[in-house]
């Protein structure tokens, strides 16, 4: 901690102790260990929602000129992507930029072998529910039986459906980046909305 920085509990002239909140010392540590690109990054990474540069300049206790100028470096990066609030340009986490972050947990833990076992069985899965069904997709499981409550069996079944086609998803990206790490290309899938997919076209 810096000289400038008053600790959290420090002496005034009566002799008594002026205590800070501790949430602000954790702040100005943050702010002091930290550069203004890494707060601005960080806070990036957990923008899900479009958010103008103000606002991700107030939370990562920058300028807003300063994080406009990080975010434009982080949208060349791919980690940010961009739209249009009337006249105000809001940023938020791409979903490329997600889905490498979970791609690269995957690995972290799974065998590429272990992620394509868990595909196989994922596929299989979604095929019996729909045969069993006799729909392609949640979304038409939805709209055959009316389903508008996620706390009854069917709305449980159907959340079901859509995280595991979205796992499904991701975990396909994942075998797609682990191959392209190893070969230098980038695999390829031609995809279905339930995530069927050809992993073996090269492009």
């Amino acid at each position: 901690m810096s000289e400038e920085m008053a600790p959290a509990g420090r002496m005034i002239p009566d002799g008594g102790t002026e205590h800070r909140d501790v949430n602000d010392v954790v702040e100005e540590e943050w702010i002091e260990e930290t550069t203004p690109f890494e707060r601005v990054y960080e806070i990036i990474r957990t923008t899900y929602n479009p958010a103008s540069a103000g606002e991700i300049a107030d939370r990562a206790r920058v300028s807003a000129t300063t994080a406009r100028k990080h975010l434009r470096t982080l949208e060349s990066a791919g980690e940010v992507t961009t739209s249009q609030d009337g006249q105000t340009t809001c940023y938020r986490r791409s979903e490329t930029a997600i889905v490498t972050e979970h791609a690269q947990s995957l690995l972290a833990e799974l065998s590429p072998e272990e992620i394509a076992s868990g595909i196989a069985d994922m596929k299989a899965q979604i095929q019996e529910w729909r045969e069993e069904y006799g729909v392609d997709s949640p979304e038409e499981f939805a709209r055959e039986r009316d389903v508008d409550d996620v706390d009854n069996d069917y709305g449980a079944f159907l959340t079901e459906w859509q995280t595991t086609r979205r796992n499904l998803a991701l975990a396909q990206a994942t075998l797609a980046i682990a191959e392209a790490s190893n070969t230098g290309h980038l695999t390829g899938t031609d995809t279905d909305e339930e995530g069927d997919s050809d992993p073996s076209i090269v492009v």
